[in-house]
């Protein structure tokens, strides 16, 4: 799987409150969710967001709640991937169960700034800066994992094979 789309850059502790507001989860609507994604703390990010882009956060992004609507609304929200330092436990399987593909890769997150162009190879784990002309390795998915975001999330995954002989 290759994305490729523009950098919104975010520093650390970005909270599941932050990423989808405590006030709009009365919607289990991810369409509805995603209008809302990181309002709070960009509040122009889903008209300027594009199929692809990526989040590049530092350190402990989306700790808070366990919340799923968090990776779900960022997914919705057409953002192709997350990079960052390192993310909370339970944001990092959930992103993983819905299908959002996340990298800790502190070396990408050194370089790169708002508005650069990313393209990330999920299944390598490499991280192009295309904008600075500079390549980083993230740890690569081992391969169940990849085959879960690839699917679209576990729900997805666990229906394909349950479809199989």
């Amino acid at each position: 799987m290759l994305i490729r789309g523009k950098v919104h850059r975010h520093g650390s502790n970005v909270d599941t409150d932050v990423i989808i507001p405590a006030r709009y989860l009365n919607s289990a609507d991810a369409r509805e969710l995603a209008t809302h994604c990181m309002e709070d703390i960009d509040a122009d990010f889903v008209k300027k967001v594009k199929p692809g882009d990526v989040i590049v956060a530092e350190d402990n992004f989306g700790c808070g709640s366990s919340r799923e609507h968090a990776p779900l609304a960022i997914r919705t929200a057409g953002v192709g991937a997350v990079v960052a330092n390192s993310f909370a436990r339970i944001f990092y399987r959930n992103a993983i169960n819905i299908g959002l593909p996340i990298l800790e890769c502190p070396d990408a997150v050194a370089a790169a700034r708002s508005g650069d162009e990313l393209e990330i190879d999920v299944a390598s784990g490499v991280v192009r800066n295309l904008t600075r002309g500079n390549e980083c390795q993230a740890k690569p998915f081992p391969e169940f994992m990849q085959q879960l975001i690839e699917a679209g999330g576990l729900i997805n995954y666990a229906r394909d094979r349950l479809a199989k002989p």
